[in-house]
């Protein structure tokens, strides 16, 4: 998940809190558009997990 992170960050010009939340509203979006792979969705995320993101926006 760094890498798409870092990604963001040199590419977009973002903040490590706005790359944050602009991976957060990305995977949500997914969901909601195919919630048939919700499991899926959140498995390729889940290495970044919500909790460390609370504490990262915190």
């Amino acid at each position: 998940m760094q890498e798409l992170i870092n990604k963001l960050i040199n590419e977009a010009g973002l903040t490590e809190k706005q790359a944050l939340q602009a991976i957060t509203i990305v995977k949500d979006f997914a969901k909601s558009k195919f919630p048939m792979f919700g499991g899926a969705i959140e498995k390729a995320f889940a290495k970044h997990s919500k909790k460390e993101d609370e504490d990262f926006l915190d």
